[in-house]
């Protein structure tokens, strides 16, 4: 039995043991969480043909999916803190079950949108942000490679998914597919069941320490009057102070993230539609089943690949510095991709389309969330990852179905392609020149607080100073990172300068 300091002390991050298990679930999670959405385009054009349904109908079903699993990121996140990681991931893999194996008995398109988009979707979001965030509590210094595994479940599952769906398409139909892919689902409730608490050894001693602390408290209110009045604050808090403990919207001032937001916006407008009709295109050109869901496998592997590499890459002392500008270059590359695409003829042109693709969207995927960070800091992450979803949200859902009207106006896939090429390409040009903006400000704005340190006859204080300074850094991430390279002590704690 431990000694009672030892037992009341909350553990560490141990960085292994258990730890991997958990990174296994996470790698179960978090690949069907991206890879499922992508991989029912499969079944598109026999659903389409069974209901009579039009392109743009049937590409809101993805739409909704995917809308739904980065709107309900919040919601999400609130269920962690509430509840912890494991019920929710294992609630979630529930509800992925029993959205799909519904889907099976539909008889309209309408019906599909609300169990495949709707329920379906919403587990997928209970299965994403809990994975992410139970690393994080199991891995310290070994997080890095801990969330790289994870994060590989994505491609991993997208080549595996693309192939299995066709071979139960041939074999059972749609329907008989969507049943099979609900009790597939449900492994996500097992990947949950792996999710152990880390510290769950010491609750009931941490139980009995935490009602100690409680008549300890009642006995202070009752001795001081200013706490009681503290406890009547905390409960007397409107909805809107409570929402923004868990969503920092004073971002909205941060001008770093602003760009960041308002590209992202753009970007995804054009982001998951070719990867949602990249096989019916396949299959339109007269490309048999099998080899349509394999440019998907192929686009998969080198996403694989593309990932870890360009994490390498991006963490280099050559590019760490100008990270921004790597990304834009990375969104703009998609978006040449798709430009090009409409010239690939044969199908070794759309495996040559498809490999790039590949390595484009892994590179996008691998610095979405790491640019963010640089820009905000770990402190302010998980607001801002929030505030980016629910943005985001409303172009994912609209991306494919407006590709779809335009196959259905022109009767030509090419048209959805270069629609979402030039919009990836503007996003990608936007970022890069409002990053140079941003930039140049900051360097401003950092000569600026360097003539007024040492200017004697200053209104503020060196002490003054020094306090705003630290205040600042907490709330404002590392985005004078390319500013460190002359003055590194300085600067370091010169954060706060990016708002407006």
């Amino acid at each position: 039995m431990p000694a009672p300091a030892e037992a009341g002390r909350a553990p560490g991050p141990p960085d292994g043991g258990w730890g991997w298990v958990v990174v296994f679930g996470a790698f179960v999670s978090i690949g069907f969480a991206y890879a499922f959405p992508k991989g029912l385009a499969i079944f598109f054009k026999e659903i389409q043909d069974f209901f009579g349904t039009s392109y743009s109908e049937i590409a809101w079903v993805s739409s909704i999916m995917l809308a739904t699993t980065y709107g309900a990121g919040p919601i999400s996140s609130i269920l962690v803190n509430r509840y912890g990681s494991r019920p929710v991931v294992m609630f979630g893999g529930l509800l992925c079950g029993v959205g799909m194996i519904s889907a099976a008995f539909c008889t309209s398109i309408l019906q599909l949108y609300i169990c495949v988009g709707f329920i379906t979707g919403f587990g997928l979001a209970l299965n994403l942000q809990p994975s992410v965030i139970i690393i994080g509590k199991y891995f310290l210094k070994r997080r890095p490679i801990a969330n790289g595994l994870a994060m590989a479940g994505s491609p991993v599952m997208l080549c595996t998914l693309a192939p299995l769906n066709q071979f139960l398409f041939d074999n059972f139909g749609w329907r008989g597919s969507f049943l099979i892919l609900g009790a597939i689902l449900l492994n996500c409730c097992v990947a949950g069941a792996l999710f152990r608490p880390i510290g769950a050894g010491t609750a009931p001693v941490k139980t009995q320490v935490s009602k100690e602390e409680k008549d300890a408290l009642k006995e202070k209110v009752i001795e001081d009057g200013p706490m009681e009045k503290k406890l009547e604050e905390e409960e007397g808090k409107d909805c809107f102070e409570k929402v923004n403990q868990y969503l920092d919207f004073s971002l909205f001032k941060h001008r770093g993230f602003l760009i960041y937001l308002i590209g992202n916006v753009l970007m995804f407008l054009g982001f998951f539609a070719p990867i949602v009709f990249l096989a019916p295109y396949a299959k339109h050109t007269g490309i048999d089943e099998y080899s349509a869901a394999f440019l998907l496998s192929i686009l998969a592997i080198v996403d694989m690949v593309a990932r870890p590499a360009t994490g390498i890459v991006a963490n280099s002392r050559w590019v760490r510095p100008r990270i921004q500008y790597f990304f834009s270059f990375a969104i703009a590359f998609n978006g040449a991709c798709h430009l090009l695409c409409p010239l690939a003829s044969g199908y070794t042109g759309l495996i040559v389309y498809s490999s790039f693709f590949g390595l484009a969207f892994g590179m996008v995927c691998a610095m979405l969330f790491e640019t963010l960070m640089d820009l905000v800091g770990a402190a302010r992450f998980t607001s801002a990852v929030g505030l980016v979803t629910i943005a985001e949200c409303c172009t994912i859902l609209l991306g494919p179905p407006i590709g779809g009207i335009l196959i259905d106006t022109f009767g030509d896939y090419k048209y959805m392609f270069i629609k979402c090429g030039a919009v990836m390409v503007l996003a990608g040009t936007f970022l890069f020149i409002m990053n140079y903006y941003n930039y140049r400000m900051l360097a401003k704005e950092e000569k600026k607080r360097k003539i007024k340190e040492e200017d004697p006859k200053s209104v503020r204080t060196e002490n003054e100073g020094k306090i705003n300074w630290n205040k600042d850094s907490i709330q404002d991430g590392p985005e004078l990172e390319p500013l460190r390279e002359k003055r590194e002590g300085v600067k370091k704690e010169m954060n706060g300068t990016n708002e407006v």
